[in-house]
């Protein structure tokens, strides 16, 4: 579970995990038709056919998730939308997939590439709705860069996932989230389960101002999936409080520099770094300048040079890149050398203390 405003991670377990992703496959369906949309590619009343593939596979006679679109009918890409994000329609998602990218596969090798731009590390796809295929993996980690990926980046689609119902071909269905309307800010976005894995969620909340990502899979039934998640998402609105610790600009560290005119350089974030913190017995806070040693002349100004790792009970809350809050030119041939045998002097005196750490 992660805070979107700071990115502050509140809860981590078992993060990086692999499963299959189920129907919150259906969540990276979603990012490509939106992204589409966003980028004019397609528009809203598009329409797409419904294949024989479409609909036995997702369709009623799969006897799945399905908005029960109708064989060799045309359905507007906003109808489609509403059929994934309200109901799982894996019929929906097909038939998105197939009118975009000419078919199922190559659709689905278009959601692994997102990932991959998303940094999903973790992420595989093999189809658009999650029915078992054997390949299609997630971790909870990438599904909250999912998650925040579809809120943050399509403020303007991203309502579709709060929508109570949808009625499609004389059928009327209610949105699949439970918890929608349990009076925690509840707004998107899909379940999942899978035979042998258990049932999962993504979630997002929003109240006083503080919105909540969590991913949560593994739980026995549906009963249990929602009152763990209602649990979870409770504790993080009440538990926490918001902790500045450095304000926009203000200089956090220095890093290094060889060949200069000056031996180092400051280190600002941009904007306000702050993280959430229990509000009881909170954990000592930590935190670590990472870079890769040493900076070399010359140094541009506002230049990404190293990131602020955030820790707290030895577990990392965020990570903020930090940039260079001024330049530094190329310094004098003689301060040059100077830095230059230093560098040879420091290498050379970590490489021996590595060499005296080696087993033999």
């Amino acid at each position: 579970m992660i805070e979107a405003s700071t990115g502050t991670v509140l809860l981590a377990k078992n993060e990086e995990q692999s499963f299959s992703p189920a129907s919150l496959a259906k969540l990276m369906t979603m990012d490509l038709v939106f992204g589409s949309l966003k980028k004019g590619e397609i528009t809203l009343d598009t329409e797409y056919p419904v294949s024989e593939y479409a609909w036995r596979t997702g369709g009623a006679p799969s006897r799945t998730a399905t908005m029960f679109a109708v064989l060799k009918s045309r359905i507007r890409v906003e109808d489609l939308i509403k059929g994934v994000a309200i109901q799982g329609a894996n019929d929906g998602c097909i038939i998105l997939a197939e009118g975009m990218s000419g078919s199922e596969g190559n659709f689905a090798a278009a959601m692994t590439r997102r990932a991959e731009v998303l940094g999903m590390a973790k992420t595989v796809f093999g189809n658009s709705t999650g029915l078992p295929d054997g390949k299609s993996k997630v971790s909870a980690r990438d599904l909250v860069t999912l998650a925040i990926d579809l809120q943050q980046s399509y403020p303007e689609y991203y309502h579709y996932f709060a929508h109570p119902d949808f009625e499609w071909n004389r059928i009327f269905q209610r949105n699949r989230n439970p918890l929608l309307g349990l009076g925690l800010g509840a707004d998107g976005l899909a379940t999942g389960f899978a035979e042998g894995e258990g049932y999962s969620i993504v979630a997002s909340a929003e109240r006083d101002g503080k919105r909540l990502f969590l991913a949560l899979g593994g739980t026995a039934s549906d009963k249990e999936r929602t009152e763990e998640a209602k649990r979870i998402l409770e504790w993080g609105q009440t538990a926490f409080e918001d902790r500045q610790l450095f304000a926009d600009e203000e200089i956090v560290g220095a890093a290094s520099v060889y060949g200069g005119q000056a031996g180092k350089v400051d280190l600002v974030a941009r904007g306000a770094v702050s993280v959430y913190i229990p509000v009881s017995n909170p954990d000592r806070l930590s935190a670590r300048i990472v870079y890769r040693w040493p900076l070399m002349a010359p140094v541009a100004a506002d230049a990404e040079a190293g990131t602020l790792v955030i820790s707290a009970g030895g577990r990392v809350l965020r990570e903020v890149p930090l940039y260079t809050a001024h330049g530094v030119e190329q310094g004098s041939l003689t301060s040059r050398a100077v830095d230059a045998l230093l560098e040879l002097g420091e290498s050379l005196f970590f490489s021996w203390l590595w060499d005296k750490a080696e087993p033999t």
